[in-house]
Parts: C-alpha cells; sequence; structure tokens
C-alpha cells in the first residue's frame, strides 16, 4: 500500500473520471486513490467500480447518498484515510484544472522539505489560471488579499482546493468542527493549520478550468466565503489552539519552533 492517498469528490464526473484516476495512477510515484462520489445521477461511481477491477488495491470508492458538499466530503476522506494509515493525504479535483503530475510536486514538499502543508498555489508567482473569464480571476485573486487582510494569514491563495496534508495535521485539527462546505471550508482549513502553528508552504501551480463537465460554483458558495472568513476571525479569539493529543515524539520537529511559512 502506498503511503500517498489523493481524495478526489464527484458530483456528475462522468466525463472526467476515468481519464483522472488513470492519470493519477499512472504516475512514477506511487498514489492511490479515494473517490468520493455524492450520488451522481450520470453513473460516476459504475465507472469507478468498472475501473476497480482493472486497479485492485489501488482505487477506493466511497458512495454517499445525495450532494452533501464539498466540505463534507474531504472531512469524510479524511477520516476514511487516517482510518487506514495513510501518511500523505491529498485533496484534488476531479475535472483536470489540478494537473495531476503536480502531485509529486507537493508530496516532496512535505516529505524532502519538511512541510507539513503544501498548498498548490495560482497566485504565489504572478497570476496562473488558464481558461477563467477576467471576472472570475480578479473575484479569486482579490479575494485571497481580503482573507489575508481579515484573518492575518500569510497564504497568497487560500481558497486553493489543490493540498498536501501529513496526516499529523488531520489528527490535531477537530475535523467534527469544521463547519464550512464550499470556498470557506478551503479557508477554515488553512486557518486552522495556520494557527495550530504547522508548517506551511506553496507551490506554483498552472490552474486550468475544466474544459468537461459543468462547474459547481454558484453564488451561494461565494456567499459563505465572504462570511465565513469574519466568522472564523473571531471564532478564533475564543478558541484554544492547542492539539487535544498527545505530544509528538522526539523525533519529530515541535510544531511551536516551526516556521508558519516559507
Amino acid at each position: 500500500m502506498s503511503n500517498c492517498i489523493v481524495i478526489i469528490p464527484t458530483y456528475n464526473e462522468i466525463e472526467n473520471i476515468e481519464a483522472i484516476i488513470r492519470k493519477v495512477l499512472s504516475l512514477p510515484h506511487p498514489f492511490d486513490v479515494l473517490i468520493v462520489d455524492d450520488g451522481s445521477p450520470d453513473g460516476t461511481a459504475l465507472k469507478v467500480k468498472e475501473l476497480q477491477g482493472t486497479f485492485a488495491d489501488r482505487l477506493y470508492l466511497q458512495e454517499r447518498r445525495g450532494k452533501l458538499g464539498l466540505g463534507t466530503a474531504y472531512i469524510h476522506g479524511f477520516r476514511w484515510a487516517l482510518a487506514r494509515g495513510y501518511e500523505y493525504i491529498f485533496e484534488m479535483d476531479a475535472d483536470f484544472s489540478h494537473n495531476p503530475e503536480d502531485l509529486v510536486r507537493l508530496y516532496l514538499a512535505c516529505r524532502e522539505e519538511g512541510n507539513d502543508m503544501a498548498i498548490g498555489s495560482r497566485y504565489i508567482k504572478g497570476v496562473n489560471v488558464v481558461n477563467w473569464p477576467m471576472g472570475r480571476v480578479l473575484m479569486s485573486y482579490f479575494a485571497g488579499h481580503y482573507v489575508r487582510f481579515i484573518t492575518g494569514m500569510p497564504i497568497m491563495d487560500p481558497t486553493a482546493g489543490f493540498v498536501c496534508y501529513h496526516r499529523r495535521v488531520l489528527e490535531t485539527l477537530q475535523l467534527d468542527r469544521i463547519r464550512f462546505v464550499g470556498y470557506a471550508f478551503q479557508i477554515e482549513m488553512k486557518f486552522d493549520t495556520w494557527k495550530y502553528g504547522f508548517r506551511l508552504t506553496e507551490v506554483p501551480i498552472i490552474f486550468t478550468d475544466r474544459t468537461k463537465g459543468e462547474s459547481k460554483m454558484s453564488p451561494g458558495i461565494f456567499k459563505e466565503a465572504v462570511l465565513g472568513v469574519i466568522s472564523l476571525k473571531i471564532g478564533s479569539f475564543f478558541k484554544r489552539y492547542i492539539p487535544e493529543s498527545t505530544p509528538a515524539p522526539a523525533s519529530l520537529p515541535s510544531l511551536a519552533s516551526k516556521p508558519v511559512l516559507e
């Protein structure tokens, strides 16, 4: 079994699912894949089951009833992966907006460079977005400035959904208390990771908008992010960011002594 698993939430991704699975599983570094499907009526889960015959012990499927939201899909996947002992746990979209080859770069940023979270960033080196309308690029870019202003979190792409976590991050965060499901979920996960004193880094990527299937973005998701950031900041004044688990072994760096961001 690999020590890395890529969690891909799906809803109506029949046009992309086979290609993304085959690409991830063909990478030179071994990654396992977990699909969390929210009852896609287009047959996405059925296609995954078919591919499991080809990729036994590397491709997994969790089916949920109904469209329950991106954040809850990832939380479900995190718990599944932690229970099975994976050390590096990834978030990635199914639509090739995230280049699967960049998974290796995120992995190395954690495994070789000692980071606890590696973020595939669209904005760490300029604006690296392809095929988005200018209005959406500007909305996303300035959303990052807004998040940094409100929270003080020094991350250029806080809404990024292409992330590698070391398992100790997910073991420390109180996953049952993560509140948000859309863009705000991505912000909340990074904010809590930062507040707990883990080491974060951003890895520059090129984000390419989907060419197949339909976007899941909606005004409600954007509104949640705008209001959620204020809620996160206010809530942080009343939350103690002290891990409830036992201290890390002596062979691991102390969380308190780690720099926040490279």
